[in-house]
């Protein structure tokens, strides 16, 4: 895992504007039905990644004005919640990011939220380049922080180890520190999977 000083990963230095995926209409990716999009690109390196081939800039498919579109229309119905980003680092990919997110504020207003993951902290963001912290002005809910395999908890609502927060972006901008989303709720218990040779 790596540990960047403010302002020394730029996105303008790394991103290829390259997305790796995108999935319309899907239940995972925050609170509601969303759309996700998964940029290509990162530079943390988190030990236990699920997605490491995300983490290369070169993977995937250049992001297109004909998908931007795309995720407009899909946007556009009304069961849809809103557009989560993810990735790879969406942070470092702030070009194909801040494009989609001033689109989906020019077509909706707020009546859409924005999500967005990061391997950044809320306090780190707040010390950044002027892309990301555009980037954080414009979104609703941050997931933050790096992937810690040590700290994996399978319990947790939307993040995979424990030092990762749900973060309300507004209120914590507001108040200059980082405010847990009220909405957050872990759970208690945890059951072991069902095994295909059990159904057997």
């Amino acid at each position: 895992m790596r540990n960047p000083k403010p302002k020394e990963w730029q996105a303008s230095m790394y991103s290829k504007n390259y997305i790796a995926d995108y999935k319309a209409f899907n239940f995972v990716d925050g609170e509601g039905v969303r759309n996700s999009l998964y940029v290509s690109g990162c530079l943390f390196a988190c030990e236990g990644c699920f997605n490491k081939a995300v983490q290369n800039f070169n993977y995937g498919t250049p992001f297109t004005k004909k998908l931007e579109d795309q995720i407009i229309t899909d946007l556009s119905h009304d069961y849809v919640q809103g557009l989560t980003l993810l990735g790879g680092e969406p942070f470092l990919n702030t070009q194909v990011c801040l494009q989609v997110v001033n689109r989906v504020k020019t077509e909706f207003g707020a009546q859409k939220d924005i999500w967005s993951w990061s391997g950044y902290t809320f306090e780190e963001l707040l010390q950044e380049t002027d892309d990301k912290l555009e980037l954080l002005n414009k979104i609703d809910i941050l997931v933050d922080g790096r992937f810690e395999l040590a700290k994996r908890n399978l319990n947790l609502q939307f993040r995979g180890s424990s030092n990762q927060r749900i973060i309300d972006v507004k209120k914590s901008l507001a108040l200059g520190k980082a405010v847990i989303w009220d909405k957050c709720h872990d759970a208690t218990e945890s059951f072991e999977q069902i095994k295909k040779q059990d159904l057997i």
